[in-house]
């Protein structure tokens, strides 16, 4: 059954990002647009910001690093030029109210791609800052959820290191409130995506 549609005075922004190097019959693919599906259902004025990850995301560089370590006035055009895709990636995940992601489990951990992306928006006094009793998440107040799909692995599992590393990394950066939705074992398991796509239905926020 449709939900109304909840309007709101101020657009949702929704930032959606897949990481499976699949494109047609990706199981987190299909999961994540249903759940954007069913946010747009549920709150109306939804605005989307689309990052598919498959196309690649630049891994950290010494010219990366040294920009970072560098005092944002003082960067060569280089040095920004090294931070362009960084800066890009933070600024989606400022604007967003909730958090989408898609991602298969490649041999027990995330896609390398979207370590790629995670080493790209964890950034010292943008997304996260040290203090005294130890790193703070700058960008709380967010949700996220976590489309996630294997082909073997059980998740949850003493072999499921995706999402424990998932659910660390983006508590990180401040987001705690994440909401895993995961079709695992799809290969032994033939109801296994059917329980996922009941469990999108169920969102309710």
């Amino acid at each position: 059954m449709a939900h109304p549609k909840q309007q709101t005075e101020t657009p949702i922004t929704v930032l959606h990002i897949d990481a499976s190097a699949r494109s047609a019959g990706s199981v987190t693919r299909g999961l994540s647009a249903r759940i954007v599906d069913q946010l747009t259902a549920r709150h109306g004025d939804v605005h989307v910001i689309r990052r598919d990850l498959a196309g690649g995301v630049p891994f950290i560089t010494e010219a990366f690093t040294a920009a970072i370590n560098t005092p944002e006035d003082q960067r060569t055009s280089e040095q920004v030029a090294a931070l362009a895709t960084s800066d890009a990636l933070v600024a989606d995940l400022q604007a967003a109210d909730i958090v989408v992601i898609g991602t298969p489990i490649y041999n027990f951990g995330v896609p390398a791609v979207f370590k790629a992306w995670f080493d790209q928006v964890a950034r010292v006094g943008i997304t996260f800052r040290y203090t005294e009793n130890g790193p703070v998440g700058l960008l709380e107040g967010k949700k996220a959820y976590v489309a996630m799909a294997s082909g073997g692995t059980r998740l949850g599992s003493e072999i499921d290191f995706a999402s424990t590393w998932l659910r660390h990394a983006l508590g990180f950066i401040g987001i705690h409130d994440v909401e895993l939705i995961g079709a695992g074992r799809v290969l032994a398991d033939d109801e296994a995506v059917a329980r996922a796509e009941e469990a999108v239905a169920r969102i309710a926020a």
